[in-house]
This record gives structure tokens, sequence and C-alpha cells, in this order.
């Protein structure tokens, strides 16, 4: 029993817009990961701010400790 050749239909998404999404998965895999600005590790993704997820944890307990301290000096 032989299969049916497939036919070809119509491309659903056009050719130039699939190709900018290749170049655009591509880029993203390329790019290595940068250094943290405070302690040097490597980060682990695209952010603003640089941070390695130690330091970004750190950042981030120490603004939930000013946020408790605020309301005890007021």
């Amino acid at each position: 029993m032989k299969r049916k050749a497939q036919i070809k239909g119509e491309a659903v998404v056009p050719a130039e817009i699939l190709e900018q999404a290749k170049r655009s998965i591509s880029t993203d895999r390329l790019k290595k990961p940068g250094k943290c600005s405070v302690c040097g590790g490597e980060t682990s993704g695209p952010s603003a701010e640089a941070l390695c997820w130690v330091c970004r944890r750190l950042k981030i307990s120490a603004w939930r400790e000013i946020e408790q301290q605020a309301p005890a000096q007021e």
C-alpha cells in the first residue's frame, strides 16, 4: 500500500514574516549572558538592571525590609 503524495497548499504565514521570526530567534540564542553589575556573576537573561539571580534576590529582600521598617518609624 502506497501513501498518496501530499499536495502543497498555500502558505499560511508569508515567507518574509517567517524569515523575520527565524532571524529574531537565532539572535536570541547567540546572545551570551552578561555579567552582573554588582558581583560579576553570570546574569540569567536580558534585563534592564543586569543583575544575577543572587543580587536580584538581595535587592528584593532589601526592598521588603525597607517597606516593613517605614511604617514603624512613622
